[in-house]
């Protein structure tokens, strides 16, 4: 029902915010993900105007809007799901203008809303899938997801995050994680799903800095009770529940300009036992390795595990690769085995597989759709289909 839908109203602004040449020739990148607002206008460019702006008054500034569309074969309830996102997203320089110990104020605002009965992020829930598709769409409207203040130190091999993050932006990284532009299941994502994430835009601090010139750190702490639709609220929690996630990442690349491109990772976490929601505390243990080979092929291997915590799953394995075809396009394919955490759902569950392939297609300057096919075998709370199809088209502009 969903695909037969027009999708000449889908056809809004774009540029490709994926691992591209650009990123790697930024200079002196954020310890950031490819969604972190930083790289996003690194990879982007800018137009003449914006450019200026950056030069005369140290602001740089982008918006882009992204619609995903999703159907599936079967399901217990609902078998489509279709939302966006709008996004105004930038940074002021404030302290040591162009210089590599630069301080700036970052700042990514969005509305979430669903354009059918239910958001993607909800597509999972009716069928029957441990796991999360496509998560950051779902129907919150306004909210916050980055403000906070970035500080560059140590000749720019250091960077200080403080105030509304996304934790997703420095933890557990490589560059095809986007659900932006690169994978649409959150097993493909950060943690594999065996990571409890904090709401984004949740109130916190991070670090990151080069230790030597291949090696790296990166660690933070996040509030676990955040509400991005509510900052006041987020505030109070943090200096009043004391409920926390934390983590501790080890890493190697082949340089600081290429830390999203090579990168192998063993990253720690723990998550505090949290009243209102009803989980334990809880840690855990990630592995990921990737890296970009001939400027065209990037295999990654990524593994996790969890004890306790609330985590979607207490293992997982994913495994696959990105192959970039020429201006901008890149074929991505991966598979996933996971175990659901026995502790957040009660009772034990069948092991679950996904396999998934996407084929991001630049259109041009500012416009590009990404078509993607997932199989889910064996979803542990589906007791009646043993596969669903899930086919879902993405399309991103961004001026």
């Amino acid at each position: 029902m969903y695909l037969r839908v027009s999708f000449a109203g889908l056809f809004a602004f774009l540029l490709l915010a994926g691992y591209s040449r650009a990123a790697e020739e930024a200079q002196g990148p954020s310890f950031g993900s490819p969604d972190a607002v930083d790289n996003i206008l690194e990879d982007t460019g800018l137009l003449e105007w914006r450019t200026r702006l950056a030069e005369e008054h140290g602001v740089s500034l982008g918006v882009d809007y992204t619609s995903n569309l999703f159907g599936a074969s079967d399901s217990l309830g609902e078998d489509g799901a279709w939302g966006g996102i709008a996004r105004f997203y930038g940074t002021w320089d404030l302290v040591s203008r162009g210089g590599k110990n630069s301080g700036a104020f970052v700042w990514k605002v969005e509305h979430r809303h669903r354009t059918v009965d239910i958001a993607p992020k909800a597509l999972a829930g009716e069928l029957g899938y441990a796991g999360f598709i496509a998560p950051p769409y779902s129907n919150e409207k306004f909210r916050f997801t980055n403000l906070y203040w970035r500080q560059r130190l140590n000749q720019g091999r250091s960077t200080l995050l403080a105030g509304f993050l996304d934790v997703t932006d420095y933890l557990d990284i490589y560059a095809l994680a986007s659900p932006w532009t690169g994978f649409s299941n959150f097993a493909f994502s950060t943690g594999t799903q065996t990571i409890p994430i904090p709401n984004d835009a949740t109130l916190g601090v991070a670090f990151g800095s080069m230790l030597t010139e291949r090696t790296f750190l990166i660690a933070g702490l996040a509030d676990t009770n955040a509400d991005p639709t509510d900052l006041g609220e987020t505030v109070a929690s943090f200096f009043e529940d004391n409920e926390y996630f934390t983590s501790f990442e080890l890493g190697m690349t082949s340089s600081q300009e290429r830390i999203y491109l090579d990168n192998l990772h063993v990253t720690l976490w723990h998550v505090d036992k949290r009243d209102a929601a009803g989980t334990l505390s809880g840690w855990g243990a990630n592995f990921s390795w990737n890296t970009w080979l001939g400027e065209r092929w990037m295999p990654f291997v990524r593994a996790g595990y969890a004890d306790e915590g609330g985590s979607l799953l207490e293992l997982a394995i994913s495994a696959g690769a990105g192959l970039q075809t020429g201006r901008g396009n890149v074929l991505g394919f991966a598979g996933h085995w996971g175990r659901p955490n026995e502790t957040t759902y009660g009772v034990e569950l069948n092991d679950q597989y996904v396999g998934e392939i996407y084929f991001r297609w630049k259109i041009g300057k500012h416009l590009e759709a990404t078509p993607n096919l997932q199989l889910i075998v064996n979803p542990a709370l589906n007791p009646v289909h043993d596969e669903i199809w899930v086919y879902g088209l993405r399309i991103k502009g961004a001026i």
